[in-house]
């Protein structure tokens, strides 16, 4: 039985997470649609499981699903018929085969994720001064954010993100937890951060960051105090009091999913493959 592995990208915006919900509830998932494409074309009843369960709102260039078929079909036949049969708002990037001990979660060593700002701020033209306006096009796909940020105090605290921390203060209670294998303990409040960084790009702010894993809403508490830090609601070198203080009070708001995106899966197996990143749509 062959053992697929999708590498995918989609808009979440009309999508209430990538987690399949109680069907009574008529919410359209990620995981949901995927499965029934399968169904449509196959006839085969599968749930594909994610490498990651994003958001309402949250969007991916590079989500990794697997799952089991009866059926053998041609890579590219099953790539080609599962984009005809998804709505556009769900792309199939990569269908490969991979061996049946690969999971899209257990098998992942490191994620990267990006979260990208719309700053409101003045624009000088002509002597006239006005504020910048976020396109309803761009609007789905940033946080349109209205306060002016010193991005530089952002920069230095996003650095103390660093190494190996405990997250317990930007971590958000799970929903779904106790439908977890290990919903007894919970994930480790350890993770090893890689990279966290934010420059500016195109008229956008880009927080990128890549690390070991990342709690429920990790990434968005992040973002949410480091434009606290941006607006100088917090002192730029808050973020060790912040990790130390393991407290979720302690960190700032959750910043909007709109902006959120999961750029990519790293996989000790197959690092070419696993590491596609999308170039980002403006």
């Amino acid at each position: 039985m062959p053992h697929w592995k999708l590498t995918l990208a989609y808009d979440g915006s009309g999508f209430h997470g990538w987690q399949i919900q109680n069907v009574q509830n008529g919410l359209r998932t990620i995981q949901g649609t995927l499965a029934e494409a399968i169904a449509s074309l196959c006839g085969e009843s599968v749930l594909p499981q994610g490498s990651g369960r994003t958001d309402a709102g949250v969007h991916a260039l590079g989500q990794v699903a697997t799952f089991t078929l009866q059926a053998p079909i041609p890579a590219d036949n099953l790539q080609r018929s599962l984009n005809r049969a998804l709505p556009a708002a769900i792309r199939v990037l990569l269908a490969e085969e991979v061996p049946e001990t690969f999971h899209a979660r257990h098998s992942a060593t490191a994620k990267t994720y990006e979260y990208r700002i719309f700053e409101n701020r003045l624009q000088h033209s002509g002597g006239a001064v006005s504020e910048r306006i976020c396109s309803p096009f761009l609007a789905p796909y940033v946080w349109d954010c209205h306060w002016p940020l010193n991005l530089v105090a952002m920069q230095g605290a996003a650095d103390d993100f660093i190494g190996q921390h405990d997250f317990t203060s930007f971590a958000a209670a799970d929903p779904d937890l106790s439908e977890r294998s290990d919903a007894s303990s919970g994930p480790s409040p350890v993770k090893t951060i890689t990279r966290s960084t934010l420059t500016r790009e195109s008229n956008l702010l880009i927080y990128r960051v890549t690390g070991s894993g990342f709690l429920h809403h990790m990434v968005r508490n992040i973002v949410g105090t480091l434009v606290e830090i941006g607006r100088g609601s917090l002192a730029p070198d808050a973020i060790s009091t912040i990790l130390a203080a393991r407290d979720r009070s302690a960190a700032g708001p959750t910043a909007p999913a709109s902006g959120l995106f999961l750029i990519s899966v790293d996989y000790e197996s197959d690092s070419d493959a696993s590491t596609l990143e999308a170039e980002a749509a403006q």
